[in-house]
Formats: C-alpha cells, structure tokens, sequence
C-alpha cells in the first residue's frame, strides 16, 4: 500500500478531485435550471433543459484544463520548481498527456449527453409552435411575436423546422462547426493514425483554434431562456401557470412574463488558459528563429540518422527532449526527439529512425541517400525548441536506477550513460547514483550497432577505474532469424559478443522480470530503486505491476515513464 501511495496516490488524488469537481458541476447545474425562474422553459422542454445546460457546465471546466497539459514550456518551469519540493509532485508533471487525453474523453462524453438533449430540446420548442391555440406551451411560444424582445421560444414561426433553425441561428451553427472539429481531432488521435499517419494527426489537432473561437461565440445567441427577475415579482408562475388564457388582460393579476438569455459564460472558464497557450506558442516561435548549426550528420545501420547541432544558449539536463522542425521538409510540422548527448559536450544530439514520410525527407535533405560527405552548405535548416523536461531528469537522485529501454526507446539513456561516463572518468565527481541497471530490449541486430560504440567505450573506462559493478547491462534480442542464430551459436564462446562486440553476451528472448526485481530487491534491502522506461505502453503495464508487487522488506520501486 505504502509503495501504492507512493507511485499512483498523488495521480489517482488528482483524478478523483477532478472527478468531484466533474461531478458537482453536473449536479449543481442541472439543480440550478429546475429553480422557478425557468419554470416556463421546462414546460417546453421538460428535464432536456437540465439535461443539456449541466453538461455545458462541465464542458467549460474541462476545456479550460485541456490545453495547460499541452504547454510545455510551463510545465517544464513547474517541474523545475516543484521536483525540488516533492519528486512524487514532479512525477505527476510527466504524465501530462494521459491527463490530456483523460480530459479529451469528458470532453467528448458531456458533448454527446449535450448534443442529445438539445435535439430533444429543438424538437420540443417546434411541437410548442405546432400545439394548439388554447395550450400553455403554444402561448408561451407566442409571447414576443410583436417586437421579437421577450420571447422564450427560440424557433419564431410553426413555417419552419428544427434543422432550418439549426444552421440559421448563432449556437446550432457552432454547435454543429464544433461537434465536427471535435470528431475530427478524436478520431485523428486514434493509435493507429498517429502512428502511421502522424500528418493526418498533426493537422487536424489544430482544428482546436476553430473549437475554441466556437466555443466562446456559441453563446452568444442567448438560446436558453428564463423568466427575468423583474418579471418574477409580478408574476409567479406556479400561481399564474393556470390561467394563461388571461394573461395581460385587465382585471387579471397575472401580466404576461418577460423572458430573458442567460450571458454567455463560457469565455470567462477559457481566456485564462487561451492566453497562456498564447505565450506558449509565442516563446516557441521565438525559439524556432534562434539559428541552429548542423555540425555533424552521421547515417548509423538500422536506417538511424543522427545529428549533432550547436545552438547559442542552449543548456540541457540528461534525458530532455527536444522538438525539431525542417522547413525545407515541412513548414509546419514539429517532431519530439529524446536528447541523445549529454550536459557535458560541447553540442547536442538527436537519433532519428527513418520510419515515415517526415523523416524519410530529413534523411534525404541531410544526404542519407547520396554517397560521400555532404558540404555544409548544403545540410537543410533546422529549427529547435525545448529543451522539455522528463522523468529521466531525476535518474540520479535515486541511489539504485533501472533504465529499460526498447528499441530506440534507448536514446534518453544514452544521454544518462554518457553523463555517467563524463561524471567518472573525466571529472570523478561524486554522483549519488552508486548502481544502474541497464535492460535494452531489441528486435534486430542492427539496431544494437550505433549504441554499442557508447557501451563499450563505457565497459572499457568502468574495467580500467575498477568500477565494473556500477554498471550492470542487459541486452536482449527478442527476434533473429535462422542464419543469425546459427552466426550466434558458433561464436557463443568467443570472448566478445558476436553482436555488440562487448564482454557482456547478449541474451535471446524477453527478460523474466520478476526474476529480474527479485535479485534487485534482495541486493538493495531499504533502498529506493527507480525504474525508468522508454517503451511501449504493454512493457510499461508489466514493470509498473512489478514495481507494486516487489516493494517490500524496504525495498520501493518507483516507476517512471517518458511520455511524448
């Protein structure tokens, strides 16, 4: 429980506060429209009134969450200054998305039940116009005729239909612009677009400024209708209902009700955050004017591409990221890269892996296709933003680490190792950090190729300072084909690894991690252990489990997980 608490208790807090704020928003909305001054309004509509103005509620709350989890430089500020308070606080920072895409789906669940209740709603007002004359809610739908000021049914004459009115009035018309931008940014969001078809993601999210500017005029047209409170002093509706026949007549007490809009509200819940957003995109395009310098293009196997750029001012910890723009690839698009160099040298670094269209042009614009060296003239224009924070910024404030990383889910922990190698070789600073433990899971040898110079440069300096216990490495191939195997199986007993060329032989399969946390748990009894992953949300899953089930006899593992 203890270890629960401490790896999900502040995140599952904040769930349930936003929940609970969720949750009183609805009830309290949907309380606040069955009060006597939209009495008349639910003789039209009934309980859709409620059921469509709670929700509304909600929507405001949530929209003005969802765009703070996507301002990085903000957020990387608050890790800044809240990790040197609470780790477990800062922690909660790197989960930013999942709270992102948590508010996407309140989002998307209260515009359902909204939209739902409105088309009840519109239907409603219409059969109000179609009832007969002598019916309360035909004659309320009457009252404003004559000057068009004071009236409670939004749909004017019986000679139309709620689809007319839909596109013709100011919140139908936003209503349907946002509903569809809403289903596009979704249905764009899905795993299997952002992966293949991150273009068709990236456009589309940015439908979110047509949302917002819909948002804010949806409102506007006063469509939800109540008696005003001048009104409700000379008229009671419970009273008066009944003898609506009369009203304004004289000799009657009954006068005929005035109606008026509620204002529109929703602008107040998401200025706040629109206007940070707003800084937010300023200082990255700032950023993206400062000049990059490319100083070095290396093509690794694997179709990897690395660059080394230099950048006036720029300043990292080890395993931040940054975000990268090719104009003469794209004028639009940004690209998250984990930082493969670390504080220590003179330059910082990417490793791209070729996999789609974005980056199949930046290999070509750098020269990855061409034979020979590249001119630097010739090397394309890059712009950077970031430095951004991740979990992997905390590594050595943990006395034990586990980096596991999956294919070139690798890179933040090149940028870990490298600093580690700067730290113990070249300035023997003291590091906090007494023993890592290092997991690559890989599904092609080639894969191994780029990284293994680092490890064995490392494995070379660790023997030769006599600290080959600080590291601990553990490569695994999970897939090889037959002609590979039997490559292994020849030179299994040479004294280097027919793979990586290290002393340290590489294993075939997956790693038996519950094997693997009981040997870490019993050789580190009352210490914390961080665990660290870049990887696929299945291994996530698995070594969070494990970090729960094996903390005990004073052993904590705190998962953390890099998060793009």
């Amino acid at each position: 429980m203890g270890n629960w608490v401490a790896n999900e208790g502040l995140s599952s807090f904040v769930i349930l506060v936003w929940l609970g704020i969720n949750a009183f928003l609805f009830v309290h909305f949907y309380m606040a429209f069955l009060t006597e001054r939209f009495y008349y309004t639910r003789v039209l509509l009934g309980h859709a009134l409620s059921w469509a103005r709670a929700p509304a509620a909600c929507l405001n709350f949530n929209c003005m969450l969802i765009l703070l989890p996507v301002c990085r430089n903000l957020l990387s500020f608050l890790r800044g200054s809240v990790q040197r308070c609470s780790r477990s606080a800062a922690r909660q920072l790197d989960r930013n998305l999942t709270f992102h895409k948590l508010v996407a789906y309140m989002i998307a669940f209260h515009t359902a039940v909204h939209i739902m209740a409105h088309l009840f709603n519109f239907e409603w007002f219409m059969g109000g116009q179609l009832d007969s004359n002598n019916t309360l809610p035909y004659v309320l739908s009457q009252i404003g005729n004559g000057d068009n000021r004071s009236f409670l049914n939004p749909i004017r004459t019986r000679d139309t239909n709620p689809t007319y009115v839909m596109f013709t009035t100011i919140a139908g018309l936003t209503g349907v612009v946002i509903t569809l931008a809403l289903i596009l940014i979704i249905t764009s969001s899905m795993e299997v677009i952002r992966r293949s078809y991150f273009e068709v993601f990236w456009f589309t999210h940015h439908l979110f400024v047509i949302f917002f500017i819909g948002l804010v005029i949806h409102g506007v047209g006063r469509i939800v209708r109540g008696q005003t409170a001048e009104s409700l002093k000379q008229h009671n509706p419970e009273q008066c209902a009944k003898y609506f026949e009369t009203w304004g007549q004289n000799g009657t007490f009954c006068p005929v009700p005035n109606f008026a809009g509620n204002p529109p509200m929703t602008w107040k819940w998401v200025v706040g955050p629109m206007f940070l957003y707003l800084c937010e995109r300023l200082v990255r395009f700032y950023r993206s004017q400062q000049k990059v310098v490319i100083t070095k293009v290396v093509m690794h196997p694997s179709k990897t591409l690395e660059l080394q750029m230099k950048k006036k001012g720029f300043q990292m910890e080890v395993g931040q990221y940054v975000f990268l723009q090719c104009p003469s690839v794209s004028q639009l698009e940004w690209h998250p890269f984990t930082l493969t160099s670390s504080p220590e040298e003179d330059h910082f670094s990417v490793h791209i892996r070729i996999v789609g269209d974005w980056t199949q042009g930046l290999y070509e614009a750098c020269g990855g296709d061409k034979p020979g060296f590249q001119d630097a003239w010739k090397l394309p224009k890059m712009a950077v933003d970031g430095p951004f924070g991740t979990a992997s910024e905390d590594v050595f404030r943990y006395e034990v680490v586990m980096l596991v990383g999956a294919g070139i889910g690798v890179t933040p922990f090149a940028s870990i190792l490298k600093s580690v190698w700067y730290k113990y070789v070249h300035e023997n600073a003291s590091v906090f950090t007494k023993k890592i433990y290092f997991y690559w899971l890989c599904p092609e040898t080639q894969a191994f190729e780029w990284f293994a110079d680092l490890l064995q440069s490392l494995e070379g300096q660790m023997l030769e300072k006599g600290m080959t216990d600080f590291l601990s490495y553990n490569i695994y191939l999970t897939r090889w084909k037959d002609t590979e195997a039997a490559h292994f199986t020849v030179h299994h007993e040479a004294e280097n690894d027919p793979i990586t060329g290290l002393k340290q032989k590489t294993r075939y399969g997956k790693p038996n991690w519950d094997t693997e946390f009981n040997t870490i748990g019993a050789k580190h009894s009352g210490s914390k252990v961080g665990v660290f992953l870049c990887g696929p949300t299945p291994l996530a899953k698995a070594l969070e489990k494990q970090c729960l089930a094996h903390s005990l006899s004073g052993v904590d593992f705190i998962f953390n997980k890099e998060n793009f």
